[in-house]
């Protein structure tokens, strides 16, 4: 099983949503974060004054699917969030040692 967190833009989310559940992901986590990467943030202009935005708004998307639907899941995610401009986000997949369906009992694969 592996682990995907993406860290997209907010107004793609529906999108990357509608096209993870085509491929088959049946379920992710979704927080709004703030952060920043190589674009540093930037500034912007209100009511005439100019001011800083260090940390930029961002949704993450939290993921486990099974180890061979993972490269599937992380091509989806980049080829529906990308807008070619700086600041369209990252993706982590990371190893998931196990996982345990809360309601019913199953583990692992059969949990998702």
């Amino acid at each position: 099983m592996k682990l995907i967190i993406a860290a997209i833009k907010p107004f793609k989310l529906e999108e990357v949503r509608e096209a993870l559940t085509a491929i088959g992901v049946r379920g992710m986590m979704v927080t709004e974060i703030k952060g920043f990467g190589s674009q540093s943030g930037h500034t912007e202009i209100y009511r005439g004054a100019e001011y800083a935005v260090n940390f930029v708004p961002k949704v993450k998307l939290e993921i486990v699917v099974s180890a061979a639907m993972a490269d599937q899941v992380m091509e989806t995610i980049a080829a529906t969030a990308k807008t070619d401009k700086i600041g369209d986000g990252k993706i982590f997949v990371l190893d998931v040692g196990q996982a345990v369906r809360v309601r019913t009992g199953e583990t692992n694969d059969n949990a998702l």
